[in-house]
């Protein structure tokens, strides 16, 4: 059986399936076999229905003496049977589920799992999990009378129909063995086919642990051997071009800059002159919080490809952050005849345009954008661009320089597992005079205290304001959490009257969401009420105060990013938190923002409170997360 084959080639069934399990992150038949289990119902306890008592989770087999639907005045059905054993008899109920008296049939030997209750002085079991068994052949049990395996779901897709296809390709496949004999040894493993079995399908609870360990060690292994795979053949195969560094020039150049760099920036910086001067083409990483200074980092490894007569091109995920980017480099750079040029999906490269720094979106890695000489690519928040389009953009030269960069607050361990082939350089301090944006968690009852104190902001020190909601429009399911177009009408028309507000989110035009943010930074709106597309790449100077609506929605990270967005002048800056839960892990972990101003130190706390899942949330979709293994106990 071909494991990497996709699902839909599996059969008729699962064509149809194919859509609902890709929002499992099931694509090819392997995909099922790492679908893990989050947890496990213990209907081990086999018992004689004669034996059971009210209160217990139990299982019962015997056989259907009757089974039919009774219609109820409301044109619902119930669906009643009638189970013995050789010990007695118990009734089952289920409800509108009018197929079972089909698939159901008298005489059918069946085993039923479920909480015995108590109905008219009668015992019975109510909506229990059942199927139809083979009394001579008891291990073929995979629903009931065991410990049973619920997986992650979604719409159409439930966890009996994925143990059924998990059970039989765990039966087909032939498990080889792949790891050496004493590495398994060493760490006490398990056995490859063994772990499989026992993730999903454990005799004991006992089982599942060990299970875990090794797949956990086999996940993290072969990411590793990937990313080191990756990395040898980028330094065996490839030659670049070998930068010669002007030192005194470079030193001219830095000294004519307002500010000084930090020393994490001048390690960065040398670190990049290692790589520029070597004749294998640099890839590095270059980490660091909102506002530490990567532009200015990457600006140098820019400049330094000009003075050796080399293009370079930096890629940002949106039109937004292309134009931020485009503005900086272009003051600081253009005074020295460097050419830099903009390109993005509203801003079309001109034909026959020379330049030797090209900014812009996706739109840079077109057919129609050529470059003569490209030396060295920078790509900005880099986990939003897929591996085809990096690859794209370094085809268009002669193995350039890589420079990626990202500001999304990753522990340094997670950033080893997940870019084991790229060098690390991290940014770990902030500008001299920057000051740390004060955080508060504010309780429910203090709301209308907030608002007013938002106004004497505005009033008083003529600050601007962020108020981020999680979603765009409001959710069925999650009635208590604010949407950014409700929101907006309510404090437009309640609490912020006599204010000018605007509205941004993803769905508007980029023209419109480029209006929007232009009429914000020349202070013509008091209040932006948002999703979080603010999180990156908006530089609003005169922004003061970051307020978040159902922040418990957000990983720490994200939420340091938001509160990134404000503190960008001289001002004293504020970040308020707000949420309608009030569990105590939430809390304690909401709170941690308020004492903590470091993105990798809030990121490793989420690690443990939420898992890796839930920490770079929706906003991160191009982070990798790992399914069985945990950042957390790496």
């Amino acid at each position: 059986m071909d494991l990497q084959a996709p699902v839909k080639t599996a059969g008729q069934a699962y064509k149809i399936y194919a859509k609902r399990l890709e929002k499992l992150g099931i694509t090819k038949i392997e995909d099922f076999l790492y679908h893990i289990p989050f947890r496990y119902e213990d209907y081990s306890l086999i018992s004689k229905i004669g034996q059971i008592q009210e209160g217990e989770i139990v299982t019962v087999q015997g056989k259907v003496t009757e089974i039919k639907n009774q219609y109820t005045r409301r044109f619902k059905t119930l669906q009643k049977a009638k189970i013995e054993d050789d010990t007695g008899l118990i009734e089952v109920i289920w409800f509108n589920q009018p197929y079972l008296a089909k698939n159901i049939k008298e005489d059918d030997k069946i085993s039923l799992s479920g909480k015995v209750e108590k109905n008219l002085n009668k015992l019975t079991l109510r909506s229990p999990d059942y199927e139809i068994y083979n009394e001579n052949v008891q291990n073929e049990l995979i629903h009931t009378g065991r410990l049973v395996p619920i997986y992650p779901e979604t719409k159409g897709v439930s966890s009996k129909w994925l143990r059924r296809q998990i059970y039989k390709f765990l039966n087909l496949y032939q498990f080889s063995e792949y790891l050496p004999d004493s590495i398994i040894k060493n760490n006490n493993f398990v056995n490859f086919k063994t772990a499989m079995n026992d993730i999903h399908f454990p005799k004991k609870i006992g089982d599942v642990e060990p299970a875990r360990k090794r797949l956990a060690f086999d996940e993290l292994f072969l990411s590793q051997l990937s990313a080191l795979k990756r990395k040898r053949g980028w330094e065996q195969k490839l030659i670049g071009h070998k930068f010669k560094v002007d030192r005194k020039n470079l030193s001219a150049f830095l000294s004519q800059l307002p500010f000084e760099l930090t020393n994490a920036q001048k390690n960065a910086v040398e670190e990049i002159i290692t790589d520029l001067e070597n004749e294998k083409p640099m890839n590095r990483l270059l980490e660091g919080d909102v506002g530490s200074g990567k532009t200015v980092v990457a600006m140098v490894a820019v400049y330094i490809c000009y003075l050796n007569k080399f293009q370079s091109v930096l890629m940002a995920p949106t039109e937004i952050l292309a134009n931020q980017h485009y503005k900086t480099i272009g003051n600081f750079l253009a005074p020295l005849g460097v050419r830099v040029h903009l390109v993005t999906s509203n801003n079309k490269l001109r034909k026959n345009i020379d330049f030797d720094v090209l900014v812009g979106t996706h739109a840079v890695i077109s057919k129609k954008v050529q470059f003569d000489k490209l030396g060295l690519v920078v790509i900005d928040e880099q986990q939003r661009f897929g591996v085809e389009q990096r690859a794209i953009i370094r085809t268009k030269g002669k193995n350039p320089h890589f420079l990626t960069m990202t500001a999304t607050p990753i522990p340094r361990t997670v950033a080893l597992t997940l870019y084991g082939d790229l060098n690390l350089s991290y940014l770990d301090e902030m500008p001299k005079g920057r000051k740390k944006i004060k955080t508060w968690l504010v309780p429910k009852t203090k709301r209308e205290d907030a608002y007013t104190w938002l106004k004497e902001q505005i009033d008083k020190n003529k600050s601007q304001i962020f108020i981020v909601c999680p979603f765009i429009e409001e959710s069925e399911t999650l009635v208590t959490v604010r949407a950014a177009t409700k929101e907006f009408e309510k404090l437009k028309s309640e609490i912020f009257r006599n204010y000018k507000l605007g509205l941004l989110h993803g769905k508007l035009k980029p023209d419109e969401k480029d209006r929007i943010l232009k009429k914000f930074r020349d202070r013509e709106i008091d209040v932006l009420v948002s999703t979080p597309v603010v999180e990156v790449g908006i530089d609003i100077p005169n922004a003061t105060v970051m307020m978040v609506e159902g922040a418990e929605r957000f990983g720490l990270a994200q939420l340091h990013q938001l509160r990134g967005r404000v503190g960008r002048g001289d001002k004293q800056s504020y970040c308020l938190l707000f949420t309608e839960i009030e569990e105590n892990n939430v809390v304690k972990r909401l709170k941690s923002l308020e004492i903590l101003h470091d993105g990798a130190k809030l990121s490793e706390i989420d690690l443990k409170f939420r898992g890796p899942g839930e920490i770079y949330g929706t906003l991160q979709h191009g982070i990798p997360m790992l399914k069985i293994a945990s950042f957390s106990e790496s």
